[in-house]
């Protein structure tokens, strides 16, 4: 394969990509986008979270499943698939319940997508089970692509459970779903990005976008240098403590055992999930070898591609964005 285009989190945004799409260079023919350009031998490659929130959600599964398909596309999955999964997988020790409850706030999360593919008998269980074909990275060419966050030892673990290839079985869900698992902590990293304990270094707790208070904040993984609590830890700007107070600027303390994630490989990997704003810049959209290609589409965000031909270095230029500024999706 000579080129690759890694799309971000489309979140049910159809629009927004079918005109990116078209942007890259692909074209519908028979009911599937291919690429339609000078070189050939392009794939567009879907970094996961294909549903909730948007619009347009039956019209982003057919699209990106139809690619896939034809062998135009490819896809790895995002935590909503697997939240998807897990929420229409039976608890086996509670009759009745399931392995994510339903209780409002994920019922919530999901209802875009559960209120749109009812209009279609099947379609939901239809969905659940193509959701459970997805790999949870890919490895292709020399790049690599997962939907949060790539981590050597937790890639070799679930090879193990579920080898590439295989569907993800009920009993994998079902023992990812087990807090304290080491199926749990794999997914949680590969499709969720590795978390620190703010408590575990005496740090108060924020307030994320819905007013929740979270003890625990994301780690800056992909970059290599980061040591300590200051530069691991990514807390949103603007952020607020319990009590309304500005959250305060982090100690420069050692964290050996969180630093672990950091990336080091050579081998550039693509991901999304994180919400990015604005335009991409180096250090916290791009690296040498990462790139993040989740630029909020469903919250006002452009849809946004990086266009991958091997041997290239890495490069704010290869960014290719659509449908920015949409205030409608805010």
């Amino acid at each position: 394969m000579k080129g690759y285009d890694i799309i971000g989190d489309v979140h049910g945004r159809a629009d927004k990509l079918e005109v990116l799409l078209c942007v890259l260079g692909y074209e519908e023919h028979n009911g599937s986008y291919r690429y339609a350009g000078p070189e050939r031998e392009r794939q567009a490659v879907f970094v996961g979270d294909l549903i909730d929130r948007g619009a347009y959600q039956i019209r982003t599964l057919e699209l990106v499943r139809a690619m896939v398909e034809a062998g135009s596309g490819r896809i790895v999955m995002g935590n909503h698939e697997f939240n998807a999964i897990s929420f229409a997988t039976a608890n086996p020790e509670i009759p009745g319940e399931f392995m994510r409850p339903h209780t409002d706030k994920n019922r919530n999360q999901h209802k875009a997508f559960t209120d749109q593919v009812q209009v279609r008998p099947g379609l939901y269980a239809e969905s659940i089970e193509w959701f459970k074909s997805l790999p949870l990275w890919l490895d292709l060419d020399g790049i690599r692509i997962v939907h949060a966050c790539w981590d050597p030892a937790e890639v070799a673990e679930v090879s193990r459970w579920v080898p590439p290839g295989t569907e993800m079985t009920t009993d994998f869900v079902v023992r990812a779903n087990q807090k304290g698992s080491a199926e749990h902590r794999a997914v949680e990293v590969l499709l969720k990005g590795p978390e620190l304990s703010l408590k575990k270094y005496g740090q108060p707790g924020f307030m994320d976008g819905d007013g929740h208070i979270r003890q625990r904040a994301r780690i800056r993984w992909w970059d290599s240098e980061a040591r300590t609590l200051r530069d691991l830890v990514e807390i949103p700007a603007g952020s607020r403590t319990a009590d309304g107070d500005p959250y305060p600027d982090l100690p420069g303390e050692p964290c050996p055992d969180e630093a672990v994630y950091r990336y080091r490989d050579e081998h550039p990997v693509f991901y999304g999930h994180y919400w990015r704003n604005g335009s991409p810049s180096k250090g916290d959209d791009w690296t040498d070898n990462t790139v993040c290609v989740d630029f909020s589409a469903v919250r006002g965000g452009p849809l946004v591609a990086y266009r991958w031909n091997r041997g290239q270095g890495i490069s704010s230029e290869h960014f290719v964005a659509h449908g920015g500024n949409d205030a409608s999706t805010r």
